[in-house]
């Protein structure tokens, strides 16, 4: 999750984007640290909606920390 890049980038901060998109600042942390299992689409929508971006800006796919034990 690439979230606290766009933010930076934005000049927004996380506070600003929760109150925004309706979600707590802890949920949001979570989401930045990348420390969820999964993300509703109406939230990832929000997000892009309100950072003016799209979703591949904000996820990466890393194959290598994502194999199977």
């Amino acid at each position: 999750m690439r979230l606290d890049v766009m933010l930076a980038r934005r000049k927004i901060r996380s506070n600003e984007l929760a109150r925004a998109i309706g979600i707590t600042e802890a949920n949001l942390s979570l989401l930045k640290a990348g420390k969820v299992k999964g993300l509703r689409f109406s939230t990832l929508e929000a997000i892009c909606r309100h950072l003016q971006c799209q979703p591949g800006d904000l996820l990466d796919y890393d194959t290598e920390t994502d194999k199977p034990a």
